[in-house]
């Protein structure tokens, strides 16, 4: 569910008649106040909890704010598809630090998983990527987005081992707030929309919905399945900018959703049986990464 929602950003920032960046700025600067009294609402007590973690949680509020800098700016420069599969290079780079790190290391069939989600991946760079010289710049842009965003999914993995779901977003996305709104001046965008509503479906969909969801998500499944389901949203992009801005799809393209669907059904059917282990206050027992 997460990953459907995220996959919904990139038609969002291009409804949006502010700049790419200054568009991130209000997704993140909408969606606080939300988060903040969803937090408060649910007695997560965010600022307790926080406490000897505002360093974990401002970096990773930095990360994010780069992240979406980087992929909002080459939202605007390449195709759907490509913004989306670039942008979630993560499938990749989360479960390596998964492995090297946190010695959290696939079984078998987790193996194969990898293999099918790399060749469907692949795969879904076939016509819907138009990998070209014109779209090259947008291309790098969202590849330097999916590694900060592996890197904000470490440090939120670390956050969540000790807090709860939303509070660890709503105050590591405060810390996105004035690094978005310095990306957008400095780069001279327009910041101020004449139409909101791109940006408050951007910041309900994207950031409250997706981001929320994936967050709750780290706290419970290991970095392979956390990152391999990424690969969803390349699959509902290219779906949207096919019919959106008719960015056809080829049959390459559908056979590479079909692996990348076969690599999450063996993921979790290779996955180790969770040990029982202390839940977070409010939350059922999960194996945490």
């Amino acid at each position: 569910m997460a990953n459907i929602a995220l996959a919904f950003g990139p038609l969002f920032v291009r409804m949006a008649d502010t700049g790419p960046v200054a568009a991130a700025f209000w997704r993140i600067a909408l969606a606080v106040p939300i988060l903040l009294v969803a937090a408060f609402a649910l007695k997560e007590r965010p600022i307790a909890s926080a406490r000897g973690l505002w360093g974990l949680l401002l970096f990773s509020g930095i990360a994010f704010a780069a992240d979406l800098a980087s992929w909002h700016f080459g939202i605007m420069r390449t195709t759907l598809a490509n913004s989306t599969l670039f942008g979630n290079s993560a499938t990749f780079i989360y479960p390596i630090y998964g492995f090297l790190i946190a010695r959290m290391w696939p079984t078998r069939m987790q193996t194969v998983a990898l293999l099918l989600a790399g060749l469907g991946a692949a795969l879904l760079l076939g016509r819907s990527a138009e990998l070209s010289p014109r779209n090259l710049a947008g291309d790098l842009f969202c590849l330097l987005a999916g590694v900060l965003y592996a890197i904000y999914f470490i440090l939120m993995a670390r956050a969540r081992t000790t807090m709860l779901p939303v509070s660890a977003l709503a105050l590591s996305s405060v810390a996105s707030i004035a690094p978005l709104l310095l990306f957008a001046v400095a780069l001279g965008e327009q910041i101020l929309p004449s139409e909101w509503t791109p940006l408050i479906l951007l910041a309900l969909v994207s950031q409250v919905f997706g981001q929320g969801l994936m967050i709750y998500a780290l706290g419970h499944l290991s970095p392979l399945v956390v990152g391999l389901a990424l690969l969803i949203q390349p699959v509902v992009s290219a779906t949207i900018g096919w019919v959106m801005f008719d960015e056809r799809l080829g049959a390459l393209d559908l056979v590479g959703a079909v692996l990348v669907g076969a690599a999450l059904v063996l993921v979790r059917r290779g996955a180790p049986k969770p040990v029982a282990q202390d839940p977070l206050p409010g939350e059922g027992v999960g194996p945490r990464s």
